[in-house]
């Protein structure tokens, strides 16, 4: 029996961990969940899973969840180190990161410092401080196992093999919904057009991520943190069939490539499962889906957020931080409709290209420089 934390229980990554825990009961037991204010939710996973320990974003929120749920026996945390508290409880074994943004960090750092089992769905705690979080790892007896369906894929492919067999990764993506979009129309692009992603559905955030194609960004970093390879390692290919979850090049030339459904119970159970493989209730991929595969190179010049994290990708130090800062504040102003679609990757640029950059930051440098990249960002906006 594996217990289970799950950060972001709320979203869609949560809530499809949660359907694959349901589908194993005697091999899974869910003992924390964690919500940002979507409480109505949590309540019913409360009633369903009955977890030791729940975490709420703030006082309010607690209360009421109070209201709405039975929470006799149950250990509610909320506020400042609610997540951490969380992460580090000491009935977990595995600890699903899935919350949407910065916040993931602190307890991401918690759980390895706590020896547990990271199965990462968040790509902002390796984009804002990959070093750092590699470097505990390799001091504690965690393990980080990544949930996004291409990291997952190159560390399925890289099963088995030494980690100087590797050449090259192909990182692959959809494309977005703005793929064949022709840039003179993107300035007219809303918030409403940016949300329908063709493959996967996701949260509000990571959508408009795939639209820019900063998410394809944000994973090249990741990867280069995860495989320890350089950013010119990293090759990014348009797949919009979205079945490749990624290939890996070796050094003698063969390169292998995982297929699969677009569904991310896929990833999530094999995190939770690693090393062994267990079967579910999960449709086969089949031939006919695999009878047509295209691939290109994506448009630097239409998607320029692309082209920004490849530049902070090679950086690495304080970039990536700054970076993932001023994204999060300019997508939200896109949101809101205060900003352009066109306007995120400028307000990003701008934002990189003036801040005070260190190549091997503290961890305290780097918080600091993440709100200072917010309060920049917001006054752009």
């Amino acid at each position: 029996m594996k217990r289970i934390v799950i950060l972001g229980s709320t979203g869609s990554v949560g809530t499809s961990a949660l359907d694959v825990a349901a589908q194993r009961p005697d091999d899974f037991k869910i003992v924390g969940l964690s919500a940002h204010r979507n409480v109505r939710l949590l309540a019913e996973q409360i009633r369903r899973f009955a977890p030791l320990a729940v975490s709420v974003s703030d006082a309010p929120a607690a209360h009421e969840l109070a209201a709405a749920v039975d929470l006799a026996g149950i250990d509610v945390f909320s506020g400042r180190q609610s997540l951490e508290r969380l992460a580090t409880l000491p009935e977990a074994d595995i600890v699903l990161v899935a919350t949407a943004g910065t916040v993931s960090l602190l307890p991401t750092l918690a759980a390895i410092d706590a020896g547990k089992r990271i199965a990462l769905a968040n790509k902002e705690p390796l984009v804002m401080a990959g070093s750092i979080i590699m470097q505990r790892l390799r001091r504690s007896r965690a393990e980080l196992i990544p949930v996004d369906s291409e990291h997952s894929a190159i560390f399925q492919c890289l099963q088995g093999q030494p980690r100087a067999a590797l050449r090259r990764i192909y990182l692959t993506g959809s494309g977005g919904p703005f793929r064949t979009l022709p840039a003179k129309k993107f300035a007219a692009v809303t918030p409403a057009m940016a949300l329908r992603h063709p493959k996967w559905s996701m949260g509000r955030k990571i959508s408009i991520d795939s639209a820019t194609l900063m998410n394809k960004g944000l994973e090249l970093i990741e990867a280069c943190c995860l495989f320890d390879v350089a950013e010119d390692q990293v090759e990014i290919i348009v797949h919009p069939e979205a079945i490749v979850h990624s290939m890996v090049e070796f050094c003698d030339g063969a390169v292998m490539a995982h297929l699969g459904i677009t569904d991310m119970r896929l990833p999530i159970q094999y995190a939770f499962d690693y090393p062994c493989r267990r079967g579910n209730h999960l449709p086969p991929l089949g031939r006919t889906a695999m009878a047509q595969l295209t691939m290109s190179a994506p448009d630097l010049k239409r998607f320029p957020c692309l082209r920004i994290a490849r530049d902070v990708a090679r950086q690495a130090g304080t970039a990536g931080c700054v970076m993932n800062a001023a994204n999060e504040v300019a997508v939200a102003a896109f949101l809101s409709g205060t900003i352009k679609f066109t306007d995120i990757p400028r307000i990003i640029g701008k934002i990189v290209n003036r801040h005070a950059y260190a190549a091997h930051p503290s961890l305290a440098r780097i918080l600091r420089l993440d709100a200072w990249a917010r309060r920049e960002a917001e006054q752009l906006c």
